[in-house]
């Protein structure tokens, strides 16, 4: 297997930063992962970078490391019944495709979740997210490569420790595995939709489904998606580029008492703010500096728009963190790495 040197990563992340690895390879199988990690161990320099899609990082300088990209491919059912299959999906799979492929068999559970960039391992690192559905709520289990030891570990939904946007992948296991496949557990039958975002609920009416599909409810999602977020391959972004804030009740009530406007929604043991609106309300929406800039539809999405270098971007989300944390005393943290 080739390990390259100074090899470019312009087109390896979705901001479209021209940066390089000083080492890199590209895996297709857990036989050439372990390869990767016999070449370079795990617990002597140089770090590692695992990339999906690379959908979800900044990079600020080159990488002095070994970046690995990880292309497994692979779609196998495990598991099926009159109403539920159980269907394993390899990590370098493409998160949309591999959602498209269940709506189509008529697998219901990740249709909210359309058209979130990135690869499948990479989905229950951040227990990824959209319009009332996370990925733990149809995961199964994960297999997943140790480095330090070269075995293999299946890991359930428990062991996982999801919470918002995180999991033990981003906190004390964070580095130590390589995610080598996901499983997830989708209804055939008797699937109970997820419609209670507002969005969802006017583009079914206003389509005049009464009566919708999950059909229906990946192509709502992908038309509001569509409408809202910008292609990085036309302009170069991460997506939302920070969490939604969650506040205890108490603290919730305080600040709509001084903003009534606030826009919020429930969440479990508190309240989710939404980080956009704070943002729009702080003035950044729209915002542009150079080629480094806030979309003019959604402030939650930070692009370049050409030549952006990873630091002017990441210099630009602290002048944002910095003026809500002002106008509204909260703390906005980053989903996107920052690298």
């Amino acid at each position: 297997m080739l390990i390259k040197e100074n090899h470019s990563l312009k087109n390896f992340n979705t901001f479209g930063i021209d940066v390089s690895a000083r080492y890199f390879a590209e895996v297709k199988t857990p036989e050439e992962l372990r390869q990767v990690f016999e070449r370079f161990p795990a617990e002597i320099t140089p770090p590692h970078l695992l990339l999906g899609g690379g959908s979800n990082l900044l990079f600020t300088a080159n990488y002095q490391g070994l970046v690995i990209k990880i292309n497994l491919k692979g779609l196998d059912v495990v598991e099926e019944n009159e109403s539920e299959v159980v269907i394993k999906a390899a990590a370098g799979e493409d998160w949309d495709q591999f959602v498209e492929y269940c709506v189509l068999h008529g697998w219901g559970g990740l249709e909210n979740l359309s058209l979130i960039p990135g690869q499948v391992g990479s989905s229950p690192i951040q227990n990824i997210g959209a319009y009332g559905v996370e990925v733990k709520d149809c995961f199964e289990s994960l297999e997943a490569y140790e480095k330090s030891s070269g075995n293999l570990r299946n890991f359930s939904a428990e062991a996982c420790r999801f919470g918002y946007r995180d999991s033990i992948f981003k906190r004390e296991a964070k580095g130590e595995y390589v995610i080598l496949s996901v499983s997830f557990r989708l209804r055939k039958k008797d699937h109970l939709l997820k419609l209670g975002y507002g969005a969802i609920q006017t583009e079914l009416q206003q389509r005049g489904i009464s009566q919708p599909t999950i059909t229906h409810v990946r192509e709502v999602v992908c038309s509001i998606r569509q409408s809202k977020l910008p292609d990085p391959a036309v302009t170069g972004n991460a997506g939302s580029f920070f969490k939604n804030p969650v506040l205890k009740q108490a603290a919730y009530q305080r600040l709509r008492a001084e903003h009534p406007g606030l826009v919020a929604f429930p969440d479990k043991g508190g309240i989710k703010l939404a980080a956009g609106w704070l943002i729009e309300q702080a003035g950044w929406k729209g915002y542009r500096q150079g080629d480094a800039g806030v979309h003019p539809l959604q402030a939650l999405v930070l692009v370049n728009y050409g030549k952006a270098s990873g630091k002017e971007l990441a210099a630009l989300s602290e002048k944002i963190k910095a003026s809500v944390k002002k106008i509204f005393g909260v703390e906005l943290e980053t989903e996107v790495n920052i690298i």
